[in-house]
């Protein structure tokens, strides 16, 4: 892969990397012995964000494995959400903080963690209670370069955005569903750390897929979709030191897909693909610079854990 040039530090990669569905569509199959995802992925993407950190801390030995089996590709850095107890549940506790670094280090430790994301729910919406929550979580989290994310409009005001400034906190630009009072797409940046989220557009099923809650990330970006979100990312880049780019449209791959078309559309012509992914999307061969990169050799890190998301995530 070749490395971003350092004036313009764009990191692009999918949510997590554990889902069924990817078997044979993003991953070969059968996969060849010592497979790992995280490898894998590495070699077309610079970037995973780990979801599994929000459903609950890994065992820092695990974490440490997936920090090696990024090796080979310098520029990698993982994004991590923090867990949902300081998040959605707010019933943390001093040891479910100190849990959660604990988890955290092997990457401070490795310098592969670019971003530590604050993602709140659509019912967290903007009043004093919840701007002082929030304030307090960034004093907690203080030594990690912090991204909030909020999805209910309310917060888009210029005062939040000069709150997030003073106390030097990213703010996450989605892409979602508009649907009445959803926060719309945007490009603010408001500290070093730029991000970027694309959940899909599947407004059928945003609010009503709890019986088959992977089916809200069924949504696959048209190009002419991709293109606005190609410009707010090259603008991030003017007033940040980095910038995060995740597709969460998961779907049977289709954010790892969407994630190579914006690579090509911002920094310009063509990209690896994996085989299994150009036979289930045709029209990446027009972006595909070659045949999928050989599986990685098998490199024997046998404490591995997938970061795995429920389908819900």
């Amino acid at each position: 892969m070749d490395a971003i040039p350092p004036a313009a530090q764009i990191r692009f990669g999918p949510a997590g990397w554990s889902y069924d569905d990817w078997n044979g569509v993003v991953y070969p199959s059968p996969r060849p012995r010592g497979f790992h995802e995280a490898e894998f992925l590495s070699e077309f993407f610079d970037t995973i964000e780990l979801n599994t950190t929000f459903y609950q801390p890994p065992r820092p030995e695990v974490v440490r494995g997936w920090a090696r089996r990024v090796e080979r590709n310098p520029n990698f850095k993982f994004t991590a959400k923090l867990w949902q107890r300081f998040t959605h549940d707010r019933d943390a506790t001093q040891q479910d903080e100190k849990t959660f670094k604990r988890a955290l280090e092997p990457l401070m430790e490795t310098s592969r963690l670019g971003a530590l994301l604050l993602q709140f729910p659509w019912s967290f919406k903007n009043n004093r209670e919840n701007r002082e929550y929030i304030g307090g979580l960034v004093i907690q989290f203080m030594e990690y370069p912090l991204v909030l994310e909020i999805r209910h409009a309310s917060w888009n005001q210029p005062e939040v955005f000069e709150m997030l400034r003073d106390l030097g906190v990213g703010f996450c630009n989605i892409d979602q569903p508009v649907i009445g009072r959803s926060l719309a797409p945007s490009s603010e940046a408001t500290a070093p750390v730029g991000y970027v989220r694309l959940h899909g557009r599947n407004y059928e099923r945003w609010f009503t897929a709890e019986g088959r809650p992977e089916e809200r990330y069924n949504y696959l970006y048209s190009l002419a979709e991709l293109e606005p979100w190609a410009t707010r990312v090259k603008s991030l880049t003017e007033s940040t030191a980095a910038v995060y780019v995740i597709t969460n449209n998961h779907f049977r791959g289709k954010g790892v897909a969407n994630a190579l078309q914006l690579i090509t559309l911002v920094r310009g012509g063509k990209v690896p693909v994996p085989e299994t992914l150009m036979r289930e999307y045709p029209e990446l061969c027009a972006i595909a610079s070659e045949p999928s990169a050989a599986p990685p050799p098998e490199s024997g890190f046998l404490f591995d854990a997938p970061a795995t998301k429920p389908p819900h995530g």
